[in-house]
């Protein structure tokens, strides 16, 4: 027989996977194994995935299919694929809870308030409605009518769109701080709290009597101001006495999440012990989670405390969501792949049924009403958790539950895509938008004799600041100077500044042309390509130079080699925004070396206004 040698990939791979596992010529536990086999899989997958541009929570779900119970058998003690989900779940909602900012909801505009308020619950009831329509039509069998509450789980699945899907794609694009990045965050966030009321009221599902409902609100609110008391007094002194100690915050933020746990989960015996009643008020370990990381986001350290604890949030979401492709049983049938499919096209059908019409309700124009609803559209993580949970109570069968986790997946890859094709979805949708009554906000179209000194095309940061400095340096300038946007949202506080606003798409042609501006004097591009949509700023420069050869143009570019370009087409004058701050920072260098940098520090706050108060649009 040939002896395969030892090097060659084929044996590694055997060893890797080989049942008998060793640790210093002892037999390594069979838990230690299993996290080492799951982050294994986990790794290798997931650079898999990211090379062929696949979301990375798609790989931990395949990984857990690979090593469980219908793939390599790697993986098959139930106990230990219990503690691994468990482990990942309570960690996961008190990372939740660490990054809960209730000051931002607070503060948050009507559109998102009303939205969020009363999105989850139609998106709920469109859900189950969808599924008496998908049982009228044959779809899903058994699967939806093996429980009583298969309607409902599926409305409260599809009713959470992916917090770390959506976020991760706005950040990686610079777009978090854009109209649909603010509406699809603050959308996240209210999510977030309809999850943890789910949760909540999950447990009494099966007899929905008001009595234990109330009671388990009782102690959720025991255990919140218990948290509250503790860590503004006790907890808050200990992370003063170990701030100076970086490698214990970590360990601080875990152990008192575990308190909370245990505190939680021992209500009952406290008041049996103390009082001689039970009031059935224990917590679950998620929510108690959840209370332990919110109550720490509102120490001064928090920053910190976010900042370690984050170093360990993917280990733990990777455990969470191996195992849940662990616990995946075979497909029985067709039927759960059909069923999968379905779930995920009423997803995607809820984001355009019910998430659009509130945007738009709400004050916010057609185009980024759209577009947050077409980029919103997938599964949250915390549908799967709910499918979990759901299971665990025996509301839902596994089978159900695995249809849901496929569709999670399907959506998942596709969010992607959805997002880089959003505005071209709305272009595709506009039309039949508008003969349903959805109407964008008139174009502009100036009388022939308005004329405008400025015209600032499109509405960011650069111009939000800019403006700002004309409306303190030459009011006057101010009220002769037009900006162009679509974004109707920030139109009323732009006009409080003295400057005309209007609606209207860069990439529209014929708004450039019904402008006027060939009266203008100077023309002003601030937004980079980046956010630009279906058009760059080297196009809009050749378009403007066109409809005004007489006006001055002045550009955005991002990169080196497009500044040429940009003034090919007919710029006078191109900027980089990095290139100004590069010889902001070079003065800021100078003055340091020849120790007058508290002098520049004055002069520049005098200069840019903090002195007096700096009110931008975009502040």
């Amino acid at each position: 027989m040939t002896r395969i040698p030892f090097t060659t990939p084929a044996a590694l791979f055997l060893l890797l996977l080989s049942p008998a596992a060793h640790a210093a010529g002892a037999d390594m536990p069979s838990l230690v194994h299993d996290i080492g086999i799951s982050l294994l899989a986990a790794g290798l997958l997931a650079v898999i995935f990211t090379r062929l541009h696949i979301p990375s929570i798609a790989a931990f779900l395949v990984a857990g299919i690979v090593i469980g119970p219908i793939g390599a058998e790697q993986v098959t003690d139930p106990d230990n694929i219990d503690t691994i989900a468990q482990l990942g779940f309570i960690l996961l909602l008190f990372l939740i809870g660490l990054e809960l900012d209730l000051k931002k909801i607070i503060h948050s505009g009507k559109a998102i308030i009303v939205s969020g308020l009363l999105q989850y619950p139609l998106t709920i009831l469109f859900g189950a409605a969808a599924v008496k329509l998908l049982l009228a039509l044959g779809v899903g069998g058994t699967l939806l009518t093996e429980g009583q509450h298969a309607a409902l789980y599926i409305g409260v699945i599809i009713a959470g769109s992916s917090t770390l899907l959506v976020v991760k794609l706005f950040q990686e694009h610079f777009e978090l701080d854009t109209e649909p990045g603010r509406l699809a965050l603050g959308m996240l966030i209210f999510q977030d709290i309809w999850v943890i009321i789910v949760i909540l009221i999950q447990p009494n599902i099966e007899d929905p009597q008001l009595v234990p409902i109330l009671m388990s609100f009782l102690g959720i609110a025991v255990l919140t101001a218990l948290s509250v008391l503790v860590t503004r007094t006790i907890v808050a002194r200990g992370f003063h006495w170990i701030s100076k100690k970086p490698e214990l915050i970590l360990m601080g933020a875990l152990a008192w999440c575990f308190i909370l746990v245990f505190v939680g989960q021992n209500l009952d015996t406290t008041t049996r012990v103390l009082f001689g009643f039970d009031l059935h008020m224990s917590v679950g370990p998620g929510m108690a989670a959840l209370i332990a990381g919110a109550g720490l986001a509102n120490l001064p350290s928090s920053t910190e405390i976010i900042t370690k604890v984050s170093t360990v949030k993917d280990f733990f979401i990777t455990l969470f969501f191996v195992a849940l492709g662990i616990s995946i049983p075979a497909p029985e049938g067709f039927d759960v792949i059909v069923l999968a499919v379905a779930i995920a096209l009423v997803a995607i059908l809820a984001r355009q049924f019910v998430f659009f019409p509130l945007f738009y309700a709400c004050k916010v124009d057609q185009r980024n009403a759209l577009v947050s609803s077409v980029r919103l559209a997938q599964i949250s993580e915390f549908g799967l958790v709910i499918a979990f949970l759901g299971v665990q109570y025996g509301h839902l069968s596994p089978s159900l539950s695995s249809a849901v986790i496929f569709a999670f997946v399907i959506t998942a890859l596709t969010t992607p895509l959805m997002y880089n094709k959003a505005y071209e979805i709305h272009g595709w949708i506009r039309p039949i938008l508008e003969k349903l009554g959805f109407k964008a906000p008139p174009e502009l179209t100036l009388h022939k004799d308005t004329e405008y000194k400025v015209v600032i095309l499109g509405f960011h940061r650069d111009a939000s600041s800019l403006l700002c400095n004309l409306q303190r340096g030459d009011p006057q300038l101010v009220r002769q100077t037009l900006v162009v946007d679509f974004n109707v949202a920030l139109h009323r506080k732009i006009a409080a500044t003295g400057a005309a606003v209007k609606y209207g798409d860069l990439s529209n042609s014929e708004t450039l042309h019904h402008l006027g501006l060939n009266r203008a004097r100077v023309i002003v591009s601030t937004i980079p390509d980046d956010l630009l949509r279906g058009i760059d700023n080297r196009a809009l420069v050749g378009t403007l130079r066109e409809l005004s050869p007489n006006a001055v143009i002045i550009a955005n570019a991002v990169t080196m080699d497009s500044i040429d370009k940009i003034y090919a087409a007919g710029a006078d004058y191109v900027y980089l925004s990095r290139l100004e701050a590069a010889n902001s920072l070079v003065d800021a260098i100078g003055e340091a070396l020849e120790n007058r940098i508290a002098v520049y520090r004055e002069q520049n706050m005098e200069r840019n206004g903090f002195k007096r108060g700096r009110n931008e649009v975009l502040s």
